[in-house]
């Protein structure tokens, strides 16, 4: 729609705020895309990541509707933000709908004190060790993808400190990411490091 070329986002954003549809059907066509692509990397599954991009966009105008987007900040860092939410949203009901209940065979109560320190010092040096392998394959990595990694996984940074420190877009940042990760599972691969933390 070339009335909307020379429009940022933002601007079409609050067009449709005002009641013009078309605006929203041009914001649609822009980050349709971008945002498919950030919920298939975040969950691998093309029917799920389907859903979870009907699910946000519904909530986008829904919230744009009721007057919940202000220029206050990129178009579309705040639908990531809604796609992010939608997604944790879903793992958050897949992690209750997994919890097991105690019974007689799973009573972990019937274990001796030493036998739970041993099952703990275990899974300590377990767990020290796959994080050992973890620092080393970082140290293989190229360093954008390095920064990030270090960034997201040791400092806790969202994607979008992340790319406002690093002086890139967010889909830079999620970009980087997205190599280092698949990088790293190369290395483990090849090398036969399993990379499964105990809990």
């Amino acid at each position: 729609m070339k009335q909307f070329e020379a429009l940022t986002d933002e601007e079409l954003a609050l067009m449709y705020v005002d009641g013009n549809n078309q605006a929203f059907d041009e914001l649609l066509a822009r980050n349709q895309q971008k945002l498919y692509n950030y919920i298939m990397f975040m969950v691998h599954d093309q029917e799920l990541a389907n859903d979870i991009f009907q699910d946000t966009f519904v909530k986008i105008i829904i919230k744009l509707q009721q007057g919940q987007y202000t220029d206050c900040g990129k178009f579309s860092y705040w639908i990531t933000r809604i796609a992010h939410n939608v997604i944790m949203d879903l793992f958050r009901t897949q992690k209750n709908e997994r919890i097991v209940e105690p019974n007689s065979e799973n009573d972990l109560s019937n274990l001796s004190s030493q036998e739970v320190m041993e099952l703990n010092r275990e899974m300590e040096m377990v767990n020290s060790q796959i994080m050992q392998d973890v620092r080393h394959m970082m140290d293989n990595l190229p360093a954008p993808q390095r920064e990030v990694v270090f960034m997201r996984m040791y400092q806790d940074l969202s994607f979008k400190e992340i790319a406002e420190i690093t002086g890139v877009s967010i889909n830079t940042a999620l970009g980087r990411m997205r190599y280092a990760l698949m990088n790293m599972r190369r290395m483990a691969k090849e090398h036969n490091i399993m990379l499964n933390v105990c809990a």
